[in-house]
């Protein structure tokens, strides 16, 4: 098989560093010309630095690929467009874009401030409409384009302290089926995948106990590079018809995720009071409510 998205123009965001990281190296190596998205900043956003983005341009070079590096915020939907427009100067077109970007502010809800809040927003779901709507009119010409979105099972299942994370992850999984919706009549394809990596996102992981430092251990086996086929495939013509779909990523596995979708139901004819609703939605309903768990509880045996 030739080169998977050789000829291909790929945006990928959060590019300077982990997950991004691998999944730009892959995509060059797999002939696609690359703009390499990132600030630079800590993993709570804060400062820039030109360095990573530019290091990783430079490995792509290296290797004979082709890149530019861009570091512009994507929180800002100016500068959306100037990345887009950088990739039309440098390579005259735009097939891909992998949106990947995104910061933590990790608090206990009720510490939690606006600026926790709206700054994970911002970075991960505005970032993410804004790289998309930028470069949704470039596909919509075309009548191709693929969009990769980076969720999470924090979001999907849940963990402790991360609300906003949470809820920037699924309001990624929203935005993805929007799109692969509105945009499916002109061949563009929009999906998600959840990663299971070590990166430096998850580097404060605690570990004191033993416990701890044996799932750390474990964790620290699923290096980001893992990532990287799936997103490229993904982003790949190979994967036409698979769209508004969530994939999860843990090592060697690849997963497939269920979507929302009504699993139960009660009706009267008489119709309900909130007397009516106490006696029966607990007993019909109880044995299928989801259980309040976190990611690492649903996942709770070794990766492969």
């Amino acid at each position: 098989m030739p080169n998977i998205v050789s000829g291909k123009v790929a945006i990928v965001t959060g590019a300077g560093r982990g997950i991004g990281r691998g999944i730009a190296l892959l995509l060059a190596r797999e002939g696609a010309r690359v703009v390499v998205c990132d600030i630079g900043a800590s993993l709570d956003g804060a400062g820039t630095d030109v360095g990573p983005a530019q290091a990783v341009v430079g490995e792509i070079e290296r290797a004979g690929g082709a890149a530019i590096a861009s570091t512009l915020s994507i929180s800002e939907p100016g500068n959306a467009d100037k990345i887009v427009q950088a990739a039309l100067d440098a390579f005259g077109r735009v097939d891909i874009l992998v949106n990947n970007a995104g910061i933590l502010r990790d608090r206990i809800f009720h510490r939690m401030s606006w600026s926790d809040w709206s700054e994970v927003i911002n970075v991960h779901l505005h970032g993410s409409f804004n790289m998309s709507r930028a470069c949704a009119v470039h596909f919509r010409q075309q009548n191709s384009g693929s969009f990769v979105h980076m969720t999470s099972t924090s979001g999907l299942v849940g963990n402790f302290g991360q609300a906003n994370y949470m809820a920037a992850k699924l309001g990624i999984v929203g935005l993805s089926r929007g799109i692969a919706l509105d945009m499916a009549r002109y061949s563009v394809r929009s999906n998600c995948i959840a990663p299971f990596a070590w990166t430096r996102m998850i580097d404060s992981i605690p570990a004191e106990t033993e416990e701890e430092k044996a799932r750390v251990a474990r964790i620290r086996e699923m290096t980001p590079e893992k990532i990287a086929p799936l997103a490229v495939y993904l982003a790949s013509d190979h994967a036409a018809g698979i769209s508004g779909q969530i994939f999860g990523v843990r090592s060697n596995e690849i997963y497939l995720f269920n979507q929302n979708r009504p699993i139960r139901t009660l009706h009267r004819s008489d119709g309900w009071t909130p007397e009516k609703i106490d006696t029966q939605l607990k007993g019909a309903f109880g044995p299928s409510f989801t259980a309040l768990e976190r990611s690492n509880d649903v996942f709770a045996w070794d990766p492969v």
